[in-house]
C-alpha cells in the first residue's frame, strides 16, 4: 500500500489517461480534484496525493506539503527523497488498481507540487507523457543532480506562472525555463497577469496542452 493519501476521480471505462496531480505548500488531497471534471471532458484518471508534511494554517486546520520550506533554502535532500519515492509508490500502486493506460500518464505539479513533478518528470521520463509546472520552479540543486537522458528529447513540458505573483517571482520561472532548456524538452512557457493561482485563461491553456501533448487518444505526445 501507498504510504501517502490520495483523493481519486475515477471514471467509468478501460484504458483511460491519467493526470497525477500534486498540490502546492498548505494545500491537500482535495485542492487539485477539483480540474477533474475539466481535464480530458471528465474522462481522464485524476489522481491527488497529499504531502506528508503537516502544515498548520491557522484555526487548528492541517494543510501538508512535500518537504519543509525555508526561503532561500534547498529542499533537505534525504525528506525531498522520501517524498519522491512515496509517490513514484502512488504511480506504481495506481496503475494496478485504476483502469490506467500506462502509456498516458501524465504529472501536474502546482507551486511546490512542481518541484515534485520535476523530480519525477526528468529523472524518469519514460513513465509519463508530460508535466505541467504551474506557478512552481526547479531547483538548482535538483538540476544538478538529474541525468541527461535521451527521453528528455522532446518530452513535453509546459511552464505556466503569473507575472504578479508575490509568493514565488515569475523570475524563479523564466530561471527554470532556461535550466529545462539544457534537457531538450518540448517545452511550452506562458506568463499571465496573475499571482500564486490559476486563473480561467491559464486553465484553458492547460486543459488545451493536456488533451494535445500529454494524454491523446493516439497514446502519444506530440
Amino acid at each position: 500500500m501507498s504510504k501517502l493519501l490520495y483523493t481519486a476521480h475515477v471514471p467509468v471505462g478501460e484504458g483511460l489517461p491519467a493526470v497525477i496531480a500534486l498540490h502546492g505548500w498548505g494545500a491537500s488531497a482535495h485542492d487539485l480534484l477539483g480540474l477533474a471534471p475539466m481535464l480530458y471532458d471528465g474522462k481522464a484518471i485524476v489522481l491527488c496525493p497529499q504531502g506528508p508534511v503537516r502544515v498548520p494554517i491557522g484555526g487548528g486546520t492541517m494543510g501538508y506539503g512535500w518537504f519543509q520550506l525555508v526561503q532561500g533554502v534547498p529542499p533537505d535532500p534525504v525528506a525531498f527523497k522520501a517524498s519522491a519515492d512515496a509517490l513514484r509508490s502512488v504511480v506504481d500502486e495506481a496503475l494496478a488498481l485504476f483502469p490506467i493506460d500506462p502509456q498516458r500518464v501524465a504529472l501536474l505539479g502546482f507551486s511546490q507540487g512542481g518541484v515534485m513533478g520535476y523530480e519525477l518528470a526528468l529523472r524518469d521520463p519514460k513513465r509519463f507523457t508530460g508535466l505541467a509546472a504551474l506557478s512552481t520552479w526547479l531547483p538548482e540543486p535538483l538540476v544538478e543532480s538529474l541525468p541527461k537522458l535521451p527521453e528528455h528529447e522532446g518530452f513535453p513540458v509546459l511552464v505556466m506562472h503569473g507575472t504578479q505573483d508575490s509568493m514565488l517571482p515569475v523570475d524563479r520561472a523564466r530561471e527554470s525555463r532556461e535550466a529545462l532548456r539544457a534537457f531538450g524538452v518540448a517545452m511550452t512557457y506562458r506568463e499571465f497577469e496573475m499571482g500564486h493561482e490559476i486563473r480561467q485563461d491559464a486553465l484553458r491553456i492547460l486543459i488545451r496542452w493536456l488533451e494535445e501533448k500529454a494524454v491523446r487518444k493516439d497514446g502519444g505526445p506530440t
